[in-house]
């Protein structure tokens, strides 16, 4: 009997998506699966979530959500054998695009059925995993507008991007040294990568792979309001490295130190964190979660 958790996040994207075990009992046969729903009601509930079906011995976990609920499935079965199923229904889904699993609900349960296990990388910041990508300055400051929004839409999603564009220079104190050769007062962006993708087909790291034991950098400095417009250009074209201020590079691992500011404003997987660390370490964990494709 294969035993099938699914960890559903029920607000997530629209929200009207209505998964339960009765809808799921039309898809699986009820001879050769034992299906679990459970869904969050909290930020980090499905952490807990994933803990206890983890103890109660599931064959598949199941994250029903966006990359935020993704990611916290996903953290707690990294270095598992537990193999994670998506059934993407959030509003970016990023690293559900990338590994080409279909958005449409009954052709993503289908590719959990077929149960197609492959290994990805797993990035690390300090002790928070990623699986998408990291991004402190302007990323960072377009996800905490967007969570102020509380509607998960590609409109909220220009609205905020909208926004941070207007204030990212205002009232920002920071200086960050990069790998102790670098640092930049204020940087525009520093964008760290698993993937080729971070939601609504946008990227900023178009040659990134979850296979190839590398992360995927991009920096930019501090621009004038010009300048982050051209970029935002470039970005949308998935050409961002065109600007001449930009730097690309992969890494195994990258170390960052705040020598100004009181803490680093960043987005994880498409969720808001304030680190008040004064260095992080960003690293790559090779072939750490299995995952059905």
């Amino acid at each position: 009997m294969i035993s099938i958790h699914f960890i559903v996040n029920p607000i997530a994207g629209t929200g009207n998506h209505g998964f339960s075990e009765t809808f799921l009992q039309d898809y699986f046969d009820e001879s050769q699966y034992k299906l679990t729903v459970k869904c969050s009601s909290y930020k980090g509930h499905a952490i807990d979530l994933t803990k206890e079906s983890v103890n109660q011995k599931a064959t598949i976990i199941v994250a029903c959500g966006g990359d935020g609920t993704i990611n916290e499935v996903a953290s707690t079965l990294v270095n598992t054998n537990i193999p994670l199923g998506i059934i993407p229904v959030g509003s970016g889904n990023g690293l559900a695009s990338n590994l080409k699993i279909p958005q449409n609900v009954k052709k993503a349960i289908e590719v959990i059925k077929n149960n197609h296990q492959t290994k990805i990388d797993v990035g690390c910041v300090n002790e928070h995993y990623f699986f998408s990508n990291v991004g402190f300055g302007f990323s960072a400051s377009v996800i905490k507008n967007y969570e102020h929004l509380q509607k998960r839409t590609l409109y909220y999603y220009i609205k905020a991007s909208i926004k941070s564009y207007k204030e990212f220079n205002k009232k920002r104190n920071i200086e960050i040294e990069i790998n102790e050769l670098e640092s930049f007062a204020n940087p525009f962006l520093i964008f760290i990568s698993n993937t080729n993708e971070l939601g609504y087909h946008v990227s900023l790291t178009p040659k990134a792979s979850l296979q190839d034991g590398l992360l995927d950098v991009l920096i930019v400095p501090n621009l004038n309001n010009a300048k982050m417009l051209l970029f935002g250009i470039f970005m949308l074209l998935k050409k961002p490295k065109t600007l001449k201020e930009a730097r690309c590079f992969q890494t195994k691992a990258i170390k960052l130190q705040r020598n100004q500011g009181d803490y680093f404003e960043a987005q994880l997987d498409g969720e808001f964190l304030k680190i008040q660390e004064s260095s992080i370490e960003i690293s790559i964990n090779e072939q750490a979660l299995i995952i059905i494709v």
